[in-house]
């Protein structure tokens, strides 16, 4: 087999293997909705729960925050930073509205992961989460640590621009830690129309996350 064919032939199993992996994680998810007789809105459960790699960052209060403090109880992940226009604000009122009724489900903790560590002081860190919610954690450190991080929870970022008014394009999913620590389900914001900003609302947050959570513990 000369090595164009050799190529064509690769290509073709990869498209075959990751069209499988699809169908057979919506295979998953319909036998989940059939079985426990519920409709996610906003939500995807991972067929298999995904083990985060090992973190240290630090929090807003100066503490060190690792893979030990997601165990024992829930965990929300949200990635942004503090100079976000528009995605980070409008997710974080949600989350505030939506925060009491989430407690009822479960002991949940919210994590307002920042990407922009340059910029993310403690202090600046500490004055956001005050203003939100000052039960969330918020969380930083080097790239070196967020990278593998978020792409565990599910998460892209990139800095966009120059100087020292750069943007970050970044997700605008939760993802949805289980108390052993491993991420179990990502909750996906949608446009209403094509173009305009991904948004859930603290209902259909509230309501996917109480099933999720019913789901797991049977």
């Amino acid at each position: 087999m000369n090595k164009r064919l050799t190529r064509v032939v690769a290509v073709l199993l990869a498209v075959v293997i990751v069209g499988l992996g699809s169908f057979t994680a919506l295979q998953f998810q319909s036998m989940i909705a059939e079985d426990n007789q519920i409709e996610l809105s906003n939500s995807f459960i991972y067929p298999t729960p995904k083990r985060l790699p090992q973190f240290k960052l630090m929090e807003q209060h100066g503490t060190p925050f690792t893979n030990a403090d997601l165990k024992g109880k829930w965990s929300l992940f949200f990635i942004g930073y503090t100079s976000c226009p528009d995605v980070c604000p409008t997710t974080m009122a949600k989350l505030t509205a939506a925060y009491p009724e989430l407690l009822e489900s479960a002991d949940l903790q919210v994590i307002f992961l920042s990407v922009d560590p340059q910029r993310d002081t403690q202090e600046k860190l500490l004055s956001y989460m005050d203003f939100f919610n000052p039960k969330f954690i918020a969380l930083t450190g080097d790239h070196t640590q967020l990278f593998p991080l978020t792409r565990g929870l599910g998460f892209v970022y990139a800095m966009v621009g120059d100087g020292e008014n750069y943007q970050i394009d970044h997700s605008a999913s939760m993802a949805l830690i289980s108390p052993e620590g491993e991420n179990i389900a990502i909750i996906k914001p949608k446009s209403l129309t094509p173009g305009t900003l991904p948004q859930i609302t603290s209902q259909a947050l509230i309501s996917d996350i109480h099933q999720i959570i019913q789901i797991k513990n049977g």
